[in-house]
């Protein structure tokens, strides 16, 4: 079997997990935040856009965006010497785009379950918004942010759509986990699709077991997860 789907696949869905994580936190404490009906169900539908559209459908806006004949990509090019579309980097932005709104609506739902008094009483002790933030919301939130990540890192782990548009299925470059099962079975190799294959299977049990302990957990009252 070759390893290099795998390797790639780990190091995309580690790297997009560290950054959807941070993105979909902070965005979900800002739409929360916002005070106009309007405008907040408005950048939640924004946010929410790559939920719902189908995923070669994102990887066509996306390689619009940062083509090599693009102005963002030419940008990246000209200024940074760095080629966005069809390298290692866009399986990378694939994933983020693709994780990020499972990450967000979970983190904005366990921010919207926090009671609102402990937030009141916060600022009536003087706290500042940031301290709020981190010792009120986010703690007691924990659990559900928690979860939201682990469906993000596996979500990111099994892109395939937007994935072939901006990335391509370059082997050993920007072939992941499902590209190569793809390939594999294209190619009638079906015993090297059943190997990836079983290793996606047990990934996605392990990710969902992390959510339902983080489930059981937050329904304990325990914040740590």
């Amino acid at each position: 079997m070759d390893w290099s789907p795998i390797l790639i696949s780990m190091k995309t869905a580690s790297l997009s997990i560290f950054i959807t994580f941070f993105l979909g936190v902070f965005a979900a404490w800002a739409v929360v935040s916002i005070k106009n009906p309007t405008l907040k169900m408005l950048w939640d539908g924004i946010l929410t856009l790559p939920l719902v559209l189908p995923p070669t459908v994102a990887g066509f806006f996306l390689l619009y965006i940062f083509g090599v004949k693009r102005p963002v990509g030419e940008f990246f090019i000209n200024y940074f010497s760095v080629k966005i579309a069809f390298s290692w980097g866009a399986t990378v932005l694939a994933a983020v785009v693709m994780s990020f709104p499972l990450m967000y609506r979970s983190a904005r739902g366990a921010f919207e379950q926090v009671d609102p008094n402990l937030t009141a009483a916060a600022r009536t002790l003087g706290m500042s918004e940031w301290s709020i933030f981190w010792r009120v919301l986010f703690a007691n939130a924990l659990p559900g942010v928690v979860s939201g990540g682990v469906l993000a890192f596996a979500r990111g782990l099994g892109e395939f759509g937007a994935t072939s548009m901006i990335a391509g299925n370059i082997a050993g470059k920007t072939r992941t986990l499902p590209m190569a099962v793809y390939s594999e079975v294209a190619a009638g190799n079906m015993d090297q699709a059943y190997g990836y294959v079983a290793v996606i299977v047990v990934i996605a049990f392990i990710s969902v077991f992390l959510m339902n302990l983080c489930a059981w957990k937050a329904g304990g009252q325990n914040h740590g997860c």
